[in-house]
């Protein structure tokens, strides 16, 4: 729980943005944030934002307001984020957070892979603080702007063969067959889907949130000895999933089901565009976990914040491991 104020003044600061810049690239501006406060390191959030704030753009202008009678033909159309980001931000100002999360959950769900996995990201992060504090105005417009994010980025994927089940959600990932075309962005590598292995069904809800925390360890674990096949990328094999986990108790249960399969997809078809020929050997570390999100911090690359992030709900020597991993692959921000 941020006691400080500087994360309700940093998503102030963060709210004139738009969710992404260059037509493409996602502002990870407010996940950042919100994980750096979390974990302590308030006081270095605004020189972040400092370096950070060039690579924002404006929010777009409006277009058309989105109404209840014409959203579905605005859904997954990226010219209207800033309608979407109104839409959202009047209807938690009407009516509860939760209720309007529970409301749009399943129709944004079917489109987690939008946006490269960021809009489900970003509401994983925005759901954290609502639940873990107080729900200020600033929180509650982040949670807006991220399902507006979402709406606006939502991307189906086509219909996909089921191959042969998997035991654990470990053997399912190693199990994925990468894309046959390892270039170009996440959109083409998409395209080339053709299945993933049958994991992810859950008969109840308490099934469905112990597969699902078992995906975000694989997953996290994983990166430890597959991160080099694109160390930015890949972190969101983990940190997709783990955003539908934190969303999990704003949710009703008879959607955890169904919440569990869509991380299931995303974290697979993260794994398929970008997995590497083969793994690579990776260094334990004595570090604390403390210890390893401060070095995180140092490092300033908004991915690797996020990863280790995740890798610190994980919190086993493994998962340190391969936060540690992170900040060895990805290009620093800040000279150490």
């Amino acid at each position: 729980m941020d006691t400080t104020g500087i994360l309700d003044e940093a998503l102030e600061r963060l709210h004139a943005a738009g969710p992404e810049r260059n037509g493409w690239l996602s502002n990870h501006g407010p996940m950042a944030v919100e994980a750096l406060v979390r974990h302590g390191q308030a006081p270095v959030v605004h020189r972040w934002l400092d370096h950070y704030r060039t690579k924002l753009e404006d929010m777009p202008p409006l277009n058309t307001p989105i109404t209840e009678a014409t959203w579905r033909e605005a859904l997954g159309d990226p010219a209207r984020i800033a309608d979407w980001a109104r839409y959202f931000e009047r209807e938690t100002s009407e009516r509860p957070w939760r209720e309007v999360l529970a409301r749009w959950w399943p129709r944004l769900l079917p489109g987690i892979a939008g946006g490269a996995t960021h809009p489900v990201i970003r509401t994983g992060h925005a759901v954290r603080t609502l639940l873990d504090g107080e729900e200020t105005a600033p929180r509650v417009v982040e949670l807006a702007h991220a399902l507006g994010y979402w709406a606006a980025r939502h991307q189906p994927l086509a219909d996909l063969a089921t191959f042969a089940p998997a035991p654990d959600a470990a053997t399912a990932l190693d199990a994925v067959r990468p894309v046959p075309l390892q270039e170009g962005g996440i959109r083409d590598r998409l395209d080339q889907l053709t299945g993933f292995p049958l994991w992810g069904l859950a008969p109840g809800p308490e099934e469905a949130r112990e597969r699902l925390t078992e995906l975000v360890a694989a997953a996290t674990h994983r990166y430890a000895t597959h991160g080099h096949g694109e160390p930015i990328m890949l972190v969101h094999a983990a940190t997709a999933p783990n955003a539908v986990l934190r969303t999990l108790p704003a949710l009703p249960r008879e959607l955890w089901a169904a919440s569990l399969a869509a991380a299931w997809t995303a974290s697979a078809a993260v794994t398929a565009a970008y997995a590497p020929d083969r793994p690579a050997p990776y260094k334990a570390t004595c570090l604390t976990a403390e210890e390893v999100f401060e070095q995180a911090a140092a490092h300033g690359d908004d991915h690797t914040i996020k990863f280790t992030d995740t890798a610190l709900d994980v919190g086993d020597r493994l998962a340190l491991a391969a936060a540690a991993r992170s900040i060895a692959l990805n290009p620093p921000v800040f000279q150490r």
